[in-house]
């Protein structure tokens, strides 16, 4: 099932994404995908609506979009998550393009869940940027509250679904200007996600994913979630060792090679006008434009 929200941003509403393309309306099942809507078990309830032929078409009023499945604004899938959870330089060939040692531990740090925006929406090149960079990156979107897990089957057991994420970075602000990573992590706009939420019955193996990326056309990055240091389940089971995960949180499970950081000069980042797209199969694409802030 494909899970999606719909309209102007602060005002969207629930739907699922029907066998043809069209946009189902699920918002007599629920009110918004949330927190709240995601630890009632409300993505079961949706299921159950959807095979027996529930929810009515979502008349959009609009024609399609390319890339999209309608002319309407998609959002997140997620609204408001309660924290956004990054996983750094877990992918081998990330890691040594950066110059880095690969990690025995997963590395941690977190992003302002405000940086969360639709996957067709403008991205913000901050004020005083000089190093804006790109980052696909499959998303873990949690189902249900993990504390101190210990096998693969119950951290699997705690995910709502998976999606694509854009983890933007402005790797001076990031590098170069002291304290942690945070700074160059959670300017505005600097998570695009989408284009819907990919619930695991349609991911039997989240290692088994290839991720793209390219900026005006031309491939930057090309990688399979098989290269990952620490797999989706291990991520999960980890983190919740250190913190609880609650439904709505978004993990972010790092970045295969390609990023401008680890081009040679001059390093390909990212400007005004610029049009990334990024993908990851099996879960759907999205495609946005850098504007100047």
């Amino acid at each position: 099932m494909r899970v999606l929200r719909v309209g102007e941003a602060g005002a969207e509403r629930p739907a699922v994404l029907g066998g043809s393309g069209e946009l189902l309306d699920a918002s007599g099942v629920l009110d918004d995908i949330d927190h709240r809507s995601l630890a009632d078990g409300a993505l079961d309830r949706l299921a159950r609506a959807v095979a027996a032929g529930e929810l009515p078409v979502l008349d959009s009023g609009e024609p399609p979009a390319p890339g999209a499945a309608t002319g309407v604004r998609i959002g997140a899938p997620v609204a408001r998550p309660g924290k956004v959870v990054c996983i750094g330089l877990n992918y081998r060939d990330h890691a040594e393009e950066t110059g880095a040692a690969i990690p025995a531990e997963p590395v941690v740090f977190m992003k302002d869940p405000w940086t969360v925006s639709g996957p067709y929406d403008d991205v913000l090149v901050p004020r005083d940027s000089v190093k804006t960079d790109y980052e696909v990156e499959l998303a873990v979107v949690i189902g249900r509250t993990a504390r101190y897990l210990e096998s693969d089957e119950e951290a699997l057991a705690c995910v709502a679904g998976y999606a694509v994420s854009h983890d933007v970075s402005e790797r001076a602000f990031q590098l170069e200007r002291g304290g942690q990573w945070d700074k160059g992590k959670s300017c505005e706009t600097f998570n695009p996600l989408g284009p819907w939420l990919v619930t695991p019955d349609e991911i039997p193996d989240p290692g088994k994913l290839a991720l793209r990326l390219s900026v005006n056309g031309v491939e930057r990055q090309n990688g399979t979630t098989a290269d990952m240091v620490f797999p989706v389940a291990e991520i999960i089971r980890y983190l919740s060792r250190f913190m609880v995960l609650y439904p709505g949180d978004v993990i972010n499970t790092g970045t295969p090679a390609g990023v401008a950081l680890g081009r040679p000069e001059p390093r390909p980042y990212l400007r005004h006008g610029d049009v990334v797209e990024c993908g990851i199969d099996g879960i759907g694409s999205m495609r946005h434009t850098f504007r100047q802030a």
